[in-house]
């Protein structure tokens, strides 16, 4: 049985530090991926022979970071049927990263992008486990699990603040 995939790209090397986010929450779910740059303006003709064979290649879903004016995730989600969730990336050559925002969010009918905030490639990646869990009961489960812990990490926080502030 072929193990889930999701495919991590980005449009420069740079955004790396801010994707491998995303790459950390797959391995804590145990979801084999892929991660590599492919630019919708350096290199245009890779990111089409990307799109084209990424569901051939065995992705379920795919996570695409981009800076600037971050065509990227918007020309995956036109080139395949495959779920794309698009990570703004405060680069450089950004305005505080909200122009990648705008240019990701903003996608015409038909060509949806789930976008999730600035540099939130960690989100990214929890969205691309939801998603792959829909078909999926173990990662349902590690997503319960997940959700649980958290709601441990606030009654925690919740009791040392009120310690810290001595109230009843």
């Amino acid at each position: 049985m072929q193990k889930i995939k999701a495919g991590i790209i980005m449009g420069s090397s740079s955004d790396a530090e801010i994707m491998s986010a995303a790459a950390r929450v797959l391995e804590q779910f145990g979801i084999e991926y892929e991660f590599t740059v492919v630019s919708a303006h350096r290199s245009p003709e890779w990111m089409f022979e990307y799109a084209k064979n990424a569901e051939g290649n065995g992705l379920k879903v795919i996570i695409a970071g981009a800076g600037g004016a971050a065509h990227l995730p918007g020309m995956m989600a036109a080139l395949t049927v495959l779920p794309v969730i698009g990570v703004p990336i405060k680069s450089s050559n950004s305005i505080d990263g909200w122009d990648s925002l705008l240019s990701i969010v903003q996608m015409p009918n038909d060509v949806p992008v789930a976008t999730v905030a600035v540099n939130g490639a960690h989100n990214a990646g929890i969205l691309a486990v939801e998603m792959l869990a829909i078909s999926d009961n173990d990662l349902r489960e590690k997503l319960i699990d997940l959700k649980n812990k958290n709601k441990e990490k606030v009654k925690e926080q919740n009791a040392v603040l009120k310690n810290k502030v001595n109230l009843k």
